[in-house]
């Protein structure tokens, strides 16, 4: 073993099981305060505090902006390009075989752990429930994973046939109901479940206590949800001023996207032609990325409480950071506010944010170092150097 290696594999093994001292110069809490010259006291992948730095470090990071794990409130990793450089989002119908599948889910999701995320919400396939559950365990190197295990769109059925189908998820193991208000960006966004389905669908949620997060590209779909008690708003392109002041009202949070576009335009002869990826589907999506910069700035006036989703698909894992960038200069964002919403606000609206999100006392001790200083230039999030989870290291 590369003698880099094993001193990666002793400290990971020794943060977990004994107390570590990280040294560090410029620290951002997560909550947006910048405190310098800090140590990090971690024991039993916790925090215990956070004092001025005085005593001789286990792990250095002079020179370094120290950050919270940063948390993608929206991905799909079980989305990849197969051998022949197509798209596919594994399942039935997949050229790839289940084995190939889960191979690629996990190799997508090391790709983002080691891009600086420690915590991800995936909504969400099937095999997500054991991929979260061999990250819990150990058995792969991954991103803490919150996952909703399968949709629900206006074909699942009437109101109580949905509430079943709630019942189910949550019995199944999901974490959050995902539901699909309107239609996709590429189909034009209208609403397509009816408000009935909406109210069955986020009224059960709150029943079994799950959280909802909408797809929800139009007014009327979101703001049929936020009356019917959903937690979340992904994407939003279309918003009106009245629905952000709604939502900004009942506390919904709101994750609009830019890397997913992005990524799609990117990596376009890896998708075109395979279901509604066509050519007026991407010229939906090249149409959407104006808007999309237009709604976050109006959200940000409206105070709608804004988390960092990527919608990362096939092409995007491992760049999820990107979408940091994308907000402060597309989307009008102060570096602070674009990192905030990817810690703090982030944990927040998965309801963890007693555990994660921020660096103090009793936190989980999950930390990213990049080289540089967003707050002076957001492309820093690009030069991750270090990354830690409940105390392990996995990237220094």
């Amino acid at each position: 073993m590369h003698l880099r290696s094993l001193g990666i594999c002793l400290l990971a093994g020794a943060a977990a099981a004994q107390t570590t001292i990280v040294k560090t110069t410029t620290l951002i809490d997560g909550k947006g305060h910048v405190l310098k010259n800090k140590e990090i006291v971690i024991e039993n992948g916790r925090i215990a505090h956070v004092a001025d730095s005085k005593r001789k470090p286990d792990i250095d990071l002079t020179g370094l902006t120290v950050m919270p794990g940063w948390i993608d409130t929206h991905v799909h990793p079980t989305w990849y390009f197969n051998k022949e450089g197509r798209f596919e989002s594994g399942g039935r119908g997949a050229r790839s075989t289940p084995q190939q599948q889960a191979i690629f889910a996990a190799a997508n999701l090391y790709a983002i752990l080691m891009g600086g995320f420690t915590t991800v919400q995936s909504v969400g396939a099937e095999l997500d429930g054991e991929l979260r559950d061999q990250i819990a365990g150990g058995a792969l190197a991954g991103p803490r994973l919150i996952t909703s295990l399968r949709q629900i769109n206006e074909n699942t059925g009437d109101p109580e046939t949905i509430r079943g189908f709630v019942r189910k998820m949550k019995a199944d193991g999901a974490d959050v109901v995902k539901l699909f208000a309107t239609a996709s960006i590429r189909d034009g966004g209208k609403m397509t479940m009816t408000v009935d389905q909406i109210n069955a669908t986020c009224g059960e949620a709150k029943a079994q206590g799950l959280r909802s997060v909408v797809h929800a590209h139009s007014s009327d779909g979101a703001r049929a949800s936020v009356n019917a008690g959903c937690t979340s708003i992904e994407h939003g392109t279309f918003l009106d001023d009245d629905t952000l002041e709604l939502m900004a009202q009942r506390g919904v949070y709101f994750d609009p996207n830019f890397l997913v576009l992005h990524n799609y335009i990117d990596n376009k002869p890896k998708f075109l032609n395979i279901g509604n990826y066509t050519e007026e589907g991407f010229a939906y999506m090249e149409k959407a990325l104006p808007l999309v910069a237009e709604v976050l700035k109006r959200a940000r006036r409206h105070r709608v409480k804004v988390v960092l989703g990527t919608d990362g698909v096939a092409g995007a894992h491992g760049r999820n950071a990107e979408e940091f960038i994308y907000r402060v200069k597309d989307g009008g964002d102060t570096p602070m506010d674009a990192l905030t919403s990817g810690m703090s606000v982030a944990a927040e609206s998965l309801r963890l944010g007693d555990r994660i999100g921020s660096i103090g006392e009793g936190m989980e001790a999950d930390l990213v170092a990049v080289q540089g200083n967003p707050l002076d230039d957001i492309t820093a999030v690009r030069h991750v150097v270090f990354v830690m989870k409940h105390g392990k290291v996995y990237r220094y």
